[in-house]
């Protein structure tokens, strides 16, 4: 049985540039939603219907929707970065010192998790705790980079795969394909620590 395709809700405007801008409006989505504005899952699917009607582009769809997300995260860093850790008490709410503390423990790796995990994971309150508590901007944007990359670029492999049921499939099964991305992407990161870990002198 067919999963049904999940609608689209934009602006008009918004829907206006998607459609006459493919790569271009994907990337301006993916800015706003990961800064000042907010469109759960919408840069999701729109990514698929995009990799779903041109499959030979996805690769540039998923670029484009990975650059515009890293763009958009870090204008939203710098702003918290000044307005400091004020700005990120006051949307954190109660959580601010739990979030305060894993932040400072473990900076790669809270990025890593947040920006894969699917709404309403409190993925901003990690971005602006990581400007307003100065992590390195390095580790920021390479988390990011990792997190994002994978997350769209497995999206857009659904979407050419499995066609339009791959929107109904992210939907339904939004946090088991998280697990399960979050699964890889942490086996590659401890891969990784182990691969280019200082050797013991002796």
């Amino acid at each position: 049985m067919d999963l049904p395709t999940p609608k689209i809700h934009l602006p008009l405007w918004l829907q206006a540039i998607v459609a006459s801008a493919g790569g271009l409006g994907l990337f301006l989505i993916a800015f706003l939603d990961s800064s000042v504005l907010s469109f759960p899952i919408i840069n999701d699917l729109l990514l698929i219907d995009l990799s779903v009607r041109n499959p030979t582009r996805m690769p540039y769809y998923a670029v484009m929707a990975t650059v515009g997300s890293v763009g958009g995260c870090l204008l939203l860093y710098y702003l918290a970065r000044k307005g400091g850790e004020a700005m990120f008490r006051k949307n954190a709410g109660p959580r601010a010192q739990q979030i305060q503390g894993w932040i400072k423990r473990n900076g790669f790796v809270s990025i890593l998790v947040t920006a894969l995990l699917p709404p309403p994971t409190p993925f901003k309150v990690f971005v602006i705790a990581a400007g307003a508590l100065e992590m390195p901007v390095r580790t920021f944007v390479l988390g990011l980079l990792v997190a994002r990359g994978f997350r769209f670029f497995a999206e857009g492999f659904l979407a050419v795969k499995y066609g339009d049921q791959a929107s109904g499939f992210l939907l339904t099964h939004k946090l088991e394909v998280a697990a399960i991305t979050l699964g890889v992407v942490f086996c590659l990161y401890l891969a990784s620590r182990l691969a280019f870990r200082a050797p013991v002198a002796n």
